[in-house]
């Protein structure tokens, strides 16, 4: 997760090239994350080993492939449209 959250912060650097600078994907940024683990920790907080029903894997366990593969594909659409940006700009 940490090695896909360094990607998305090397993705900003299109700030500078592109002049257009986003804090979140699809309506989805650092708060949305912060509300998510509210919950999370609440949960915690009252049964220290929960699991996910009809899965064996731990709470954040989950929690974590769901945020490794969100941030996997928000990085590879924004690459893309960087690139697509980038390419247009180019042939003009």
């Amino acid at each position: 997760m940490l090695v896909g959250f360094l990607l998305s912060s090397i993705d900003t650097l299109a700030t500078y090239v592109l002049r257009v600078f986003r804090l979140s994907f699809w309506k989805f940024g650092p708060t949305e994350i912060r509300i998510l683990l509210g919950p999370g920790n609440v949960v915690l907080w009252f049964r220290p080993n929960p699991t996910v029903p009809r899965l064996s894997y731990r709470l954040f366990d989950f929690g974590g492939v769901i945020a490794m593969v969100g941030m996997a594909l928000m990085l590879f659409v924004s690459v893309a449209c960087h690139t697509a940006s980038l390419y247009r700009e180019e042939t003009q």
